[in-house]
């Protein structure tokens, strides 16, 4: 049975943090989409500038944590920085954790989980930065590659996507 992710993501996105799953979640058969705060196209960030566009398969006001097996939240500073202030958003993001669906984030992307209100009592990481902020939050933060907490799945940075990419991929393929 194939798998349907949502990746919740808006401008300012780290975009390997996007592409380097979307790939790998793809090269398994998964059906991915992006989903924006709106319609239209989505501008990653590359490192130090911004980067290409890309486009939204549906605005957060079309989709549903109904039709999808999974929620994949990218990072960057930007990107969670924005979502997290955005209710509908966070609406979306709770009812993943709600269905106890697999929630998967790296980087600053727990920067939204922060303010969904779903990191309390979760031991994950992130971004080294904003490990205080989860610990603020709640979670029990620890510098490790990749971490699970039942269907939550966390890493630090764009060096741990293999791993990332592969946990969230084995944790799928075993539901």
């Amino acid at each position: 049975m194939s798998k349907k992710i949502a990746i919740l993501a808006t401008d300012g996105f780290e975009e390997v943090e996007l592409t380097s799953p979307k790939k790998a979640f793809e090269k398994e058969g998964f059906e991915v989409e992006i989903i924006g705060e709106k319609s239209g196209t989505i501008k990653s960030w590359q490192k130090d500038k911004w980067g290409k566009d890309f486009e939204v398969d549906k605005g957060l006001n079309e989709a549903s944590a109904e039709d999808y097996d999974a929620l994949f939240l990218p990072g960057g500073a930007l990107n969670p920085d924005k979502l997290r202030m955005n209710e509908d958003a966070l609406t979306f993001v709770r009812q993943f954790f709600e269905a106890d669906k697999t929630v998967a984030s790296l980087c600053h992307g727990p920067w939204t989980l922060i303010d969904a209100e779903v990191v309390e009592g979760k031991k994950m990481t992130s971004y080294k930065s904003i490990s205080k902020d989860l610990k603020n939050a709640g979670a029990h933060w620890v510098d490790e590659e990749v971490v699970r907490d039942g269907n939550l799945i966390t890493s630090r940075d764009p060096d741990d996507l293999p791993a990332f990419n592969a946990k969230v991929i084995e944790v799928l393929k075993q539901q």
